[in-house]
């Protein structure tokens, strides 16, 4: 047995040119973990806080996160967006305690500091000090100034529909930071119509938040661990797909088009591939295309960090990443539809989300693998994942037997871990 390094490296490192290995210590590590907070979640990066249509109201606010940060999308008075974040400039307190919620002002309960929706402090109780006696007891020093001390203000950034934010006001643009690949899916999904909430899941996986974005960037798995794709037509390797990334790799979209359900062809050797599988209800089948589809049935966007926009036959939902730990994240679902809708297709796009979220038919199984990962990562944390399936190297694919998507995204890491402060 080899004895294993006294030292984790810093970062995945490919053991040789020809090879693409990703240490389980990018995993496992928290010093690596903490850097990432830094580097992918805190600055440079726009990250996913929710959707217009969830605050539509002058004070509506929903509390959310980036990163481990606690932070509150709200519109302002004025119909402004706001993302502030959800710590007390007095003495550190997180403050706001609902999901959702509407609000003329925020106010912490711990000492009554209250500002405003846009965050800026506009009450301190006793700053003046107290009469008692003749005397004025205590009081805040002469030189404190209310507009020094707010909450904490992000950038803010909005596209059809979708709230983004970031800590870095020198972010690059929204734009710029999906790219014009990326974007045009984007813009596909969200192409101006106005939306409408449908209905939240929550879950909490028990393994790294690398992985889920790993997960959606994996074509590999959908047609041999999911019973449901394989079997019904949804997501199968001999369907007609593609996958494209941003310039930088770091962005991705899975895009593919329904093969026809029992059809066997080259997925009769796979075990979840289920001839006698028949549905209870076969409205799960009840499929509508829809013209801004524009030909394909499914199209998952990953943008890195923090987000999936994913888009399966009617149901479509964005599900936010949200890291608590190196070994674990939170996943909020928000399944959503359009203003336009008839009650019908309302109906079919909730029906369809069944498929999806912690229970769901499909995604059940990819919270139990990861979590499983995760269990192997702590068991064995000297060792190194394979990245190999359609060679070594990073590029669009006309097919789904790649992982070129999750070694583009490594080569995004790599380069952002290792660059010098």
């Amino acid at each position: 047995m080899s004895t294993p390094p006294s030292v984790f490296p810093l970062h995945p490192v490919w053991e040789s040119p020809g090879t693409h290995r990703v240490p389980f210590a990018a995993y496992t590590s928290e010093a690596i973990y903490r850097r990432e907070l830094e580097r992918f979640f805190y600055r440079s990066h726009w990250c996913y806080v929710g959707l217009e249509a969830e605050v539509p109201n002058p004070g509506d606010f929903k509390r959310t996160a980036i990163g481990e940060r606690s932070v509150i999308l709200v519109r302002g008075e004025d119909m402004q967006l706001h993302v502030v974040e959800n710590v007390c400039a007095h003495r550190g307190m997180r403050f706001c305690r609902e999901r959702h919620g509407n609000r003329k002002e925020f106010v912490c309960p711990y000492h009554q500091w209250n500002y405003r929706l846009d965050g800026a402090l506009q009450g301190v109780p006793f700053r003046r000090g107290v009469k008692q006696d003749g005397k004025v007891h205590g009081g805040m020093p002469s030189d404190f100034k209310l507009d020094e001390h707010g909450l904490t203000r992000l950038k803010v950034a909005t596209r059809g529909g979708v709230v983004f934010a970031s800590f870095d006001h020198g972010v690059e643009s929204l734009e710029d930071f999906m790219g014009p690949e990326i974007l045009g899916y984007f813009d596909r999904l969200f192409n101006g119509r106005k939306l409408k909430i449908l209905g939240y899941n929550r879950q909490r996986i028990p393994g790294n938040w690398k992985l889920m974005q790993e997960n959606i960037k994996d074509p590999y798995h959908p047609g041999l661990l999911h019973t449901w794709f394989v079997t019904f037509g949804l997501w199968r390797a001999d369907n007609k797909s593609e996958l494209k990334m941003d310039a930088r790799h770091r962005h991705a979209a899975m895009v593919s088009t329904r093969g026809e359900a029992k059809k066997q062809s080259d997925v009769s050797n796979v075990s979840s591939f289920k001839a006698g599988m028949q549905l209870e209800d076969p409205r799960f089948l009840d499929i509508v295309p829809e013209p801004w589809w524009g030909g394909p049935t499914a199209v998952m966007t990953t943008l890195f960090p923090s987000v999936i926009l994913q888009q399966q036959v009617n149901s479509v939902s964005t599900r936010h990443i949200q890291p608590v730990g190196h070994d674990a994240f939170d996943f909020e679902w928000t399944h959503f539809g359009f203003e336009d809708d008839s009650d019908e297709m309302t109906e079919r796009r909730l029906r369809q989300a069944n498929l999806f979220g912690p229970a769901g038919f499909v995604s059940a199984d990819d919270g139990e693998v990861i979590e499983f990962s995760q269990q192997g990562f702590e068991q064995k944390p000297f060792h190194r994942a394979l990245v190999e399936l359609g060679g070594h190297g990073v590029g669009d694919t006309d097919h789904m037997v790649t992982e070129t998507l999750i070694r583009g995204m490594y080569e995004y890491w790599r380069g952002v871990m290792e660059k010098e402060d």
